[in-house]
């Protein structure tokens, strides 16, 4: 993906400029919610792919 500027970040996606005035691309993040017993968030492969 070119570099775009990004617009908005947040716990679960990324959003930046789309290519067309007005639009935007969305970016899941593979991050998960950290739980009771983890410290930290952990990554699942895949998670954020459509």
């Amino acid at each position: 993906m070119a570099r775009r500027k990004k617009v908005y970040e947040g716990k679960a996606k990324i959003l930046y400029e789309g290519p067309e005035p007005g639009t935007l691309i969305q970016y899941f993040k593979d991050d998960s919610a950290p739980t009771a017993t983890e410290a930290t968030p952990a990554a699942v492969e895949g998670k954020g792919v459509l």
